[in-house]
């Protein structure tokens, strides 16, 4: 196959798309906020056009906080908990969500998650499970860990939006981070992420984590080194490291995406017309979607 899968990381477009697009600028007639939903399949529609894939595949949460990985690091996400762990989503957006997967559905554009887990795990066993080559499209930093040249996986990554998109391969990641692709969950672990609410290990920052993974490799490596005196540390990094070797054991499992789960049954192939289109017509008429919704089926069709 030389024709990629585009495995989307929905909640990543849909959350960018909701906070690039002014609620005003995107409403119905009765001045209901679609502005996510418009956003998003623009974003997708750009995606057919720039990258022709021939499949397609959405990920959703399941589980935006799986008990599992809290159980591991309890301060993982915490800072996004709104009330009895639930995500802290707004309420216009969380409204247009399930007439996005309508839409989606009317097009025939598969759209999932897995319970007890993370888009970030479907999208990780669909590159490692699905023929390649596999695009993974996310604003999300931890999928930089599933690129792979050899497999034929690449992170189109929107942190500046899908017009601005970085196309990583594992010279991108090395040049941006200091680390191979494979050892980047390692390096988030020890470095630390604020935005999932993980610490790091104290005192040691992206360019510590970048040269003790150049010279020893990943965690596992790392704490073994570290029973070894010979094994050239220089005395502040193994003590901070020795200080935070329970916190990495338990940090390394929680950045890394779950490559073999069990996923429902789907068809990935590309719809080249609408699954459903007088759903879609429906949809479009009545959440105010004809534009988008037309540039998403043109895109499809071409």
């Amino acid at each position: 196959m030389t024709r990629p899968l585009l495995a989307v990381d929905a909640p990543s477009l849909y959350f960018r798309a909701f906070h690039g697009i002014p609620e005003k600028a995107a409403q119905t007639e009765a001045g209901e906020p679609v502005n996510a939903i418009r956003g998003f399949l623009d974003m997708i529609a750009q995606l057919v056009r720039t990258r022709r894939p021939d499949r397609l595949v959405c990920a959703l949460d399941a589980d935006w906080r799986p008990a599992w990985r809290v159980e591991l690091v309890p301060s993982y996400k915490a800072h996004r908990v709104a009330h009895d762990a639930v995500e802290e989503v707004p309420a216009s957006l969380e409204r247009q969500v399930p007439i996005l997967l309508e839409v989606l559905a009317a097009v025939g554009i598969p759209a999932f998650g897995v319970p007890g887990y993370e888009a970030d795990d479907v999208l990780g066993t669909l590159a490692a499970t699905q023929p390649a080559p596999v695009e993974v499209v996310s604003g999300d930093r931890d999928l930089f860990q599933l690129v792979d040249d050899a497999r034929g996986t690449r992170l189109l990554y929107c942190g500046r939006g899908v017009a601005k998109l970085e196309d990583a391969d594992e010279a991108l990641v090395q040049a941006k981070y200091g680390v191979p692709a494979r050892f980047y969950a390692d390096f988030a672990a020890m470095r630390g992420d604020a935005s999932d609410g993980l610490p790091g290990v104290a005192g040691v920052g992206e360019k510590t984590a970048a040269r003790l993974i150049e010279r020893y490799g990943g965690i596992a490596e790392i704490l073994a080194a570290l029973d070894d005196p010979a094994s050239g540390f220089a005395p502040g990094v193994r003590t901070k490291l020795d200080a935070g070797r329970d916190y990495l054991a338990k940090a390394l499992p929680v950045c890394l995406v779950a490559k073999d789960m069990k996923l429902p049954d789907f068809d990935p192939a590309l719809p080249r017309e609408p699954r459903d289109p007088e759903a879609l017509l429906t949809l479009a008429e009545r959440w105010n979607l004809a534009g988008s919704a037309r540039r998403l089926v043109d895109a499809l069709a071409g």
